[in-house]
């Protein structure tokens, strides 16, 4: 079973993180990827897709044209857990900065 992170330790990973924001009314971080273009948006969603099969953990996203927005959370606890912030540091990696 995977834990909901709670008090320091939710403090300390977020911290570890470049710019995700809490989603209001959920346990949730998000974050909004701008490319200039589509193909390139693609590229960076297959990336992480293929990272987050790894992880089993899969985020909730949509893409426009040249604009990814990523919703991270885990519904095992319902909530915010390791598993994101993994996923959410892998993301920062690969993300065009």
């Amino acid at each position: 079973m995977v834990e909901k992170l709670t008090g320091a330790a939710r403090e300390l990973a977020l911290a570890t993180l470049n710019g995700w924001d809490a989603i209001d009314g959920r346990d949730a971080i998000g974050k909004s990827f701008r490319f200039r273009n589509f193909n390139t948006a693609w590229g960076f969603m297959t990336q992480v897709a293929l990272q987050a099969e790894k992880l089993d953990h899969h985020p909730e996203w949509s893409n426009v044209y040249g604009t990814v927005d990523i919703l991270l959370t885990t519904h095992e606890c319902d909530g915010l857990s390791t598993r994101d912030i993994a996923l959410a540091q892998f993301i920062d990696k690969v993300a065009p900065q």
